[in-house]
């Protein structure tokens, strides 16, 4: 690709980051240029961050319905799974899945509240009560 023709559609990152790509210039070496996006690109990013919305919103429906923990609305909040969360807050996996329920939330203790909101980069009390300064 010459470097006139790298992509420069606009998508959801544009604004915060610059993909870096290779093309060749008019000596025909290759050179660096960025690029704002690609449009297929684009679509593929809209699309993922479409799912993740959908699995943020479903999360908070089952806290409000009473089927899960606050756990689950910010594992998926923060785009985390089991394993992640795990390294996060050193819990094992099993643990994890039984603090997912309501009645395993609510046997916390602050200390371990506490591992779980510093995981999700929030308070307690936020943790508590699914709200976040950016909602």
């Amino acid at each position: 690709m010459q470097k006139e023709d790298v992509p420069q559609d606009p998508s959801a990152l544009g604004q915060f980051t610059k993909e870096v790509c290779y093309a060749t210039d008019a000596s025909g070496k290759y050179v660096t240029e960025l690029s704002t996006g690609w449009e297929v690109k684009a679509s593929a990013l809209d699309a993922a961050w479409k799912d993740i919305e959908e699995r943020v919103a479903s999360a908070r429906q089952k806290v409000i319905d009473g089927k899960a923990s606050p756990i689950l609305f910010f594992m998926e909040k923060r785009i985390m799974d089991m394993p992640t969360l795990s390294a996060y807050t050193g819990f094992w996996k099993w643990r994890i899945q039984r603090h997912l329920t309501p009645k395993g939330f609510a046997r916390l203790s602050e200390r371990k509240l506490g591992k779980y909101a510093e995981a999700f980069g929030v308070s307690v009390d936020q943790l508590k009560s699914m709200t976040l300064h950016e909602d």
